[in-house]
C-alpha cells in the first residue's frame, strides 16, 4: 500500500470513528418521556408548583434532575419544573 493510500484509509477511519461518537452523544441526549404512575406523580407535582397550566412535555433525567415537566401556563409562558426522585421540586427554568 502506498503512503497516500494509507493516509486516505486512516483519514476515512478517523471520520467514521468521529461520526460514530457524535451519533452516540446525540443519542445519549435523548430523554425518555415519563409514563404511568411516574407521569401522573410528576405532572401533579409540577402543576401544583406553578399553579396550573397544560403539560406539553415530560422527560427523565434532565439537567441533573430525576424528572422534568414542561408546562404552558394560562398566560402563554412556558416553564420547566425539575423534580427529584421523590417528586419534590428542585428547580424551574
Amino acid at each position: 500500500m502506498s503512503k497516500r493510500t494509507k493516509l486516505i484509509v486512516g483519514a476515512v477511519g478517523a471520520i467514521l470513528v468521529l461520526g460514530a461518537l457524535a451519533g452516540f452523544t446525540i443519542a445519549a441526549d435523548d430523554d425518555e418521556p415519563l409514563t404511568g404512575s411516574t407521569y401522573d406523580r410528576a405532572t401533579e407535582a409540577a402543576l401544583d408548583h406553578v399553579g396550573g397550566g397544560t403539560v406539553i412535555e415530560t422527560e427523565t433525567g434532565d439537567g441533573g434532575a430525576a424528572y422534568g415537566v414542561e408546562i404552558r401556563r394560562d398566560d402563554g409562558s412556558v416553564v420547566e419544573v425539575e423534580l427529584d426522585e421523590n417528586f419534590d421540586v428542585v428547580g424551574t427554568e
